[in-house]
């Protein structure tokens, strides 16, 4: 491998306006990833906790290991959509460790419009379960959610890549033996009930979590019998009566203890060692800022970009002579092997068939 070096004048006048220019563009990004973090209103969060039960990334951080890192997957979804009344879709999705293990964990956000479906819910929860199918790993569902927004229901169940689709994921996921599993914390209505039936095992919460096709409102307009909602699909009924779950909880914390006990029982390894000894980049990455331009159509060298990613600013560079405007190469991020693709200006004929040639390889050697 080549050690890639920089050409970059740090001290410029055009590097410190687009260092100073970034900075404040990541400024704001974190401003909308703070705000998108707290889910509903202040009204919602506090109803919801006064009901007993932890706040949504409360849950997610119970679950995982104590300290470890959680990859966030679109926190932003639903951005600026629907009268912004879904901050990150209402759903919250990312890859954590569990026992060592690598796990996706999609948590519904029941301050927000009760953890109900809207449209883009739908999609983030998909590539979520796309995630996990490519990755092979467990899902666990934080379920609390009253199903489908009825508002937009026509928008929720239009074809098989919405709704329906997650229930087909589920299936293809217990067919490739990939363990799933449902914790219910909270409602689990209509369709939504179909998440923990068709888990692995599902554990709930007494007196907070349910799981019914009709809620009792439905059951009193249909056949006029009034019965509340543990009797009808409680904790009680679905782990001594009906067999849907498998583990009682007294609370919140109980269950995300048995979910954690759970997935202690995957026959699965933890998380493999990299295969070589993390290297920082030769290179300071906080120059990242000052390399792209202000001007979007003013070009500048991928190279400078790489070379403060990668392990030890090494790159394998794959046809560096042909197709010049993608740039492709072999290198590692925390001692693991990637690969790189990178456009280095406007695509031609024959750059994009350097990138499928590079791509193949990658797909062959199982590099990511």
């Amino acid at each position: 491998m080549s050690i890639l070096t920089s050409r970059i004048d740090a001290r410029s006048p055009e590097f410190l306006a687009n260092t100073a220019r970034m900075r404040s563009l990541v400024a704001e990004l974190h401003q909308h990833l703070d705000r998108v973090a707290t889910g509903g209103d202040a009204r919602a969060r506090d109803k919801h906790s006064a009901r007993g039960k932890l706040l949504p990334r409360e849950r997610v951080n119970v679950l995982l290991d104590a300290g470890s890192p959680f990859l966030e997957i679109a926190p932003l979804a639903a951005h600026g959509l629907y009268e912004d009344q879904a901050p990150a879709a209402g759903l919250i999705a990312g890859i954590g460790r569990v026992h060592g293990r690598e796990v996706l964990v999609i948590a519904n956000d029941a301050t927000v419009k009760g953890g109900t479906y809207f449209p883009m819910t739908v999609k983030k929860h998909l590539r979520a379960q796309e995630i996990a199918l490519e990755n092979r790993l467990p899902c666990v569902y934080l379920v609390d959610s009253g199903g489908a927004f009825l508002p937009l229901q026509d928008e929720v169940f239009p074809d098989r890549e919405h709704f329906g689709r997650i229930f087909y994921n589920q299936a293809r996921m217990s067919a490739l033996g990939i363990t799933q599993i449902a914790v219910v914390m909270g409602s689990c209505t209509a369709g939504g009930a179909y998440v923990p039936a068709m888990s692995d095992e599902t554990i709930i919460v007494r007196n907070q979590g349910t799981i019914f096709l009709g809620g009792p409102p439905l059951v009193k307009a249909a056949t006029g019998e009034i019965v509340d909602a543990e009797a009808l699909g409680g904790a009680d009924v679905h782990t001594a009566i009906s067999g849907v779950a498998d583990h009682y909880a007294e609370n919140d914390r109980h269950a995300l203890q048995l979910a954690r006990d759970a997935i202690a029982q995957i026959n699965r390894p933890a998380t493999p060692q990299p295969p070589q000894a993390p290297r920082a980049p030769r290179l300071a990455a906080d120059e990242l800022y000052g390399i792209v331009p202000l001007d979007t159509r003013q070009p500048y060298d991928v190279h400078e970009i790489i070379a403060r990613l990668v392990d030890d600013s090494e790159l394998h560079e794959f046809k560096a002579r042909y197709g010049k405007t993608l740039v492709t190469g072999f290198a590692h991020l925390w001692g693991f092997p990637v690969g790189i693709v990178a456009n280095n200006g406007i695509l031609f004929s024959e750059s994009a068939l350097k990138g499928a040639h590079f791509i193949e390889l990658c797909a062959q050697r199982g590099v990511p």
